[in-house]
């Protein structure tokens, strides 16, 4: 076959073959073709979309790639995938409160990709901790703590570790087609029984729509079913920063203060979408009979403690040096910090939360350019959530660095991202949407 047919066929709204799409996964993981071509291609995919045979040979193929994990271990094995937000710490907390109920939860995790921030950057902001295992390093960690979280390494899903840097230089990154391969064909790797997405919508989401974001989450939902995978997708909002701290050791402080029961008005959007997202998880893993018995199971277990000594189990068991687990806050050592405040008295009405995650990334904590170092103690707290009252010269956002020429054109952003008004806005829902199967 030739690359440039195929690109041609899909740029001019024509249909791939399997055998056609397998061939360009195949070059994808081998770099085989060109990235020159292969960025043409996600620009034709973009532009044209795929239909539900397409997509779900381009997940398989990307899935078969490299190795599929095949862990034989007594509990289901459940993950849970968030489609990328500004603070969005859940896997901190959801993953150890699944292992703790008995199930299994191998999570393949990225990094930080335009605005938001990266599962992988935030722990490793843990001096030690280990990203990259082997698959039987990966086996004793689940083995013995009931999860492990872990990067692609070279031998799994080799294609969209290729696709997934182009989609961030090419402008795809936005095509509910191409997150959906991405994400769906790690997932699959990982030889899950079931899997709970978590999908963004609103102005800190890759798609701000709501409607873009339920039909990315109707793909996935279908794609997992039709691979044999459980699936289900909660649709959320993002419209605000989730809980207070956006970073990296920020994010890991202000996960580990929740599973210590360290409950705080600001962080509670986290906790309650965390035990939603984990009830959901409980459930499709066997361990409740319906999702709300899911929610109350998973509130026994973050109040019993358990998920805090499972977290700490992984990881003790991937590398982590724990000196700071006992106090959380000595994690994060900002060298510099700025205090955001209002010049007005209202009420917060609306927080361009997209622009808070540019923030957060410009402060040190996200990468311009693909390898590129992220400070470990650089990002964003926010002190006020949407409703809240603010008074002239209160602090509305710390931001925190390790370069001091980093605070005032972050600041400068924060200051421009938010409105006041008179009165509160009407509340918007935590949970816009649940697509199931």
């Amino acid at each position: 076959m030739h690359v440039v047919d195929l690109i041609r066929k899909k740029r001019d709204g024509g249909v791939h073959t399997d055998a056609e799409i397998a061939a360009l996964v195949a070059g994808a993981a081998t770099n085989a073709i060109p990235e020159y071509q292969l960025a043409a291609w996600l620009m034709a995919v973009f532009w044209r979309g795929l239909n539900p045979a397409e997509l779900h040979s381009l997940t398989t193929h990307m899935r078969d790639s490299g190795r599929v994990l095949h862990f034989r271990l007594p509990g289901a094995k459940v993950d849970k995938h968030s489609t990328g937000g500004v603070g969005d710490k859940t896997s901190f907390l959801v993953a150890p409160i699944a292992a703790a109920a008995g199930l299994a939860v191998p999570m393949i995790s990225g990094r930080s990709l335009g605005h938001t921030g990266g599962t992988l950057d935030k722990l490793e902001s843990i001096p030690g901790y280990r990203t990259s295992l082997e698959e039987d390093e990966m086996f004793a960690v689940l083995s013995a703590c009931g999860l492990c979280i872990v990067g692609q390494t070279e031998w799994l899903v080799p294609a969209d570790r290729t696709l997934y840097s182009l989609r961030d230089r090419t402008g795809t990154v936005e095509s509910p087609f191409l997150i959906c391969a991405s994400i769906m064909s790690k997932k699959l790797a990982a030889g899950l029984d079931a899997l709970v997405l978590d999908v963004k919508t609103g102005s800190g989401a890759f798609l701000k729509q709501k409607a873009d974001a339920i039909y990315l989450a109707e793909l996935m939902v279908a794609t997992g079913n039709r691979a044999g995978t459980r699936t289900a997708a909660l649709v959320t909002n993002m419209s605000q920063p989730l809980g207070r701290m956006a970073g990296n050791a920020v994010e890991i402080v202000e996960a580990v203060e929740l599973l210590r029961n360290e409950r705080h008005p600001l962080t509670e959007d986290l906790r309650q979408l965390s035990l939603q997202l984990a009830g959901w998880m409980l459930y499709l893993g066997g361990k409740t009979p319906n999702p709300e018995d899911g929610v109350q199971l998973a509130e026994e277990l973050l109040q019993s403690g358990l998920p805090l000594e499972k977290l700490r189990c992984m990881l003790a068991a991937q590398g982590g040096d724990l000196a700071w687990f006992t106090q959380p806050s000595r994690l994060h050592r900002p060298a510099y910090q700025y205090k955001v405040k209002s010049a007005a008295t209202g009420f917060l009405c609306t927080v361009d939360c997209g622009e808070v995650g540019w923030a957060v990334q410009r402060s040190g904590a996200g990468r311009t350019a693909p390898g590129e170092a992220v400070a470990a103690h650089a990002g964003v707290e926010t002190h006020k959530k949407v409703g809240d009252p603010v008074a002239a010269g209160e602090t509305l956002f710390t931001v925190y660095a390790e370069q001091e020429a980093r605070l005032a054109p972050v600041a400068a952003m924060l200051s421009r991202c938010f409105t006041l008004g008179s009165k509160p806005p009407e509340p918007a829902p935590l949970i816009e949407k649940i697509v199931v199967c």
